[in-house]
């Protein structure tokens, strides 16, 4: 009643129209109905039970100790309207059928311009769900999942469909499926999120001309995973301690992926038993089926294996990396030569043995990070209890003698004898 007496005076009063509605727990469904457009309705301390919908432009906003509690079932929030501002809110115990989408704030096609800023999200199916909602602003979100669930039976913390020119930027993602997923969703800009123990920290999936910017990844199944997409600008990231691969980069083309780092990728555990699955090393960059793309900048370290390039990966740019003390630095499967440099700049190679008598930063003598022993042992990896002994030595020595014995492999011509700087990624 008090809320409905509210409303009433805002509406006889035009110059109110914009004013605060303090909503108290019990009444958040009838003031969702009844305030105008524009209005800003505050959740007062308290749980406020039910699953609601807002259809009409108005901010939603928490004030501490203020609760949306959906009782296991359904969409928390329902947002179908343009210009929809949700800040401040904590949101807990939704639905968790991911048949139906359950999601604690559900966005349709009809609310562009949805605002979703500094809520606190329990989520057991999806944290949030833009579904065909154009230029949104997810920021500064904290979503965690539901442990009690296994993995792939979690929603992701955030999730797009259809969704384009949005910023999500500043979230805090973990234990959920995967920490951000984009499907069929172009011209958006990820920055800056952080997000950890989860399947995949950003997961990419047939989305063009989209910006990864800035963003952490830890303790996930793999870091970055970016697939089936074209013309990304991958900058400034940092992937640290994730199993499996730092960046899992499949059938990426005409792509930007510089100045990130990936540090410590360890290989790929069994989940139930937390012991590593044999043959899975941790790559700090896989790439897979992916043409035309620069590869520039990036800092690889103490990773079981720096590179690993195969599957028709070529007509790539791939210079002023730096690969440092990593197991194997590349792991090139392929029939053809690669050249690892450009305009006369390689690479950085921890265990580069040649000299610079120029003193110009480039390397006198080419480097090339693999030979035919590197490819017996990844062909037979048992093979590697021989790898110091006089036999496997012989025949690297043999191949540097007679490069006619050579493989196809990688070479870089113009190794560098410092690491680049890597810069700051444009805001």
């Amino acid at each position: 009643m008090k809320t409905l007496l509210t409303i009433l005076l805002l509406l006889s009063t035009p110059s109110l129209l914009a004013a605060t509605i303090a909503v108290e727990p019990g009444e958040l469904e009838q003031a969702l109905e009844d305030a105008p457009d524009g209005a800003t309705l505050e959740l007062q301390p308290g749980i406020h039970e039910g699953n609601f919908r807002i259809t009409r432009p108005l901010v939603l906003r928490g004030t501490d100790d203020a609760t949306i509690d959906g009782g296991g079932q359904g969409h928390l929030l329902w947002i179908d309207a343009p210009d929809v501002t949700v800040e401040g809110v904590h949101l807990r115990n939704g639905g968790a059928n991911l048949t139906d989408m359950d999601a604690a704030i559900y966005t349709t096609r009809n609310a562009t311009g949805v605002k979703l800023i500094d809520n606190r999200i329990e989520a057991r199916g999806f944290g949030i769900w833009l579904h065909g909602s154009h230029e949104a602003r997810v920021d500064g979100n904290h979503i965690s999942g539901d442990i009690t669930l296994r993995h792939q039976d979690r929603g992701n913390g955030i999730h797009l469909f259809n969704t384009r020119h949005s910023l999500i930027r500043n979230n805090v993602v973990w234990e959920t499926r995967d920490g951000i997923y984009i499907d069929f969703s172009h011209n958006n800009r990820l920055e800056g999120n952080h997000l950890h123990t989860q399947r995949y920290g950003v997961h990419y999936m047939n989305s063009n001309d989209n910006e990864v910017v800035g963003n952490r990844t830890w303790n996930n199944r793999a870091g970055f995973a970016l697939m089936q997409s074209r013309r990304l600008t991958i900058a400034g990231n940092h992937a640290e301690g994730d199993e499996g691969y730092g960046f899992l980069i499949h059938d990426l083309q005409d792509s930007d992926i510089t100045d990130n780092t990936a540090i410590a990728i360890t290989a790929s555990t069994n989940p139930r038993t937390g012991t590593p699955i044999r043959g899975s090393e941790g790559k700090a960059m896989f790439i897979y089926n992916s043409q035309f793309n620069t590869i520039r900048r990036n800092h690889l370290e103490r990773t079981d294996i720096g590179i690993h390039l195969t599957a028709g990966s070529e007509n790539n740019k791939i210079h002023e990396n730096a690969l440092i003390n990593n197991r194997s630095q590349v792991m090139y499967v392929a029939t053809r030569d690669q050249e690892w440099s450009i305009d006369g700049r390689g690479n950085y190679w921890s265990d580069y043995m040649g000299w610079d008598l120029a003193g110009d930063g480039i390397g006198d003598v080419p480097h090339e990070p693999n030979d035919a022993v590197d490819r017996l042992f990844w062909t037979y990896p048992m093979a590697r209890i021989l790898m110091n002994s006089p036999a496997v030595q012989l025949l690297r020595w043999v191949q540097r003698e007679f490069p006619v014995l050579r493989p196809s492999g990688v070479r870089d011509s113009a190794p560098l004898m410092r690491p680049m700087a890597q810069q700051e990624p444009a805001s």
